[in-house]
């Protein structure tokens, strides 16, 4: 677990990212790597590296969507969290989620809040996000799937 890293998106990273699975039930709450790769104005890929390995991957954004979920002009907004099927049950989003605060401080050192939106049904992840710091503000949204819960980190 010692080797777990976040890594801005590299093109040594992009073939590893394309080939990620996830079982259905997981695909209605996040996104694959390969859907969403496009670096772009605001939207920052940022992979989970396991040695060299890439075994998860989620966005950070600094664009106008992190409006819709906090009032606080330096916060970042985490989407897109996945771990590749295959590599499952292991440790590394927690691990991953542990070192994002660091990772903010280091890499967007103007922001000092997380924010991101977690569906209702989806157990699992708002579990590891209460783990590792983030809270419930109370606020709710509604989306493609249903009900989202609003969850906050300082940083």
């Amino acid at each position: 677990m010692e080797n777990i890293s976040l890594r801005r998106l590299e093109k040594k990273h992009i073939a590893a990212l394309k080939s990620f699975h996830l079982p259905e039930e997981q695909k209605k709450f996040t996104a694959l790597p390969n859907d969403i790769l496009v670096d772009t104005e605001g939207r920052h890929p940022i992979v989970i590296v396991n040695g060299e390995k890439p075994v998860g991957f989620f966005l950070l954004h600094t664009s106008t969507r992190v409006k819709d979920y906090s009032a606080n002009p330096h916060a970042l907004l985490l989407t897109a969290l996945s771990i590749n099927h295959l590599e499952q049950g292991k440790g590394f989003a927690k691990k991953a989620m542990q070192l994002l605060n660091g990772f903010v401080k280091s890499e967007f050192p103007s922001y000092n809040e997380l924010v991101l939106a977690v569906n209702h049904k989806n157990i699992p992840a708002q579990e590891l996000y209460r783990k590792v710091g983030f809270y419930d503000t109370g606020e709710r949204k509604m989306g493609p799937i249903g009900e989202q819960y609003i969850l906050k980190m300082k940083v």
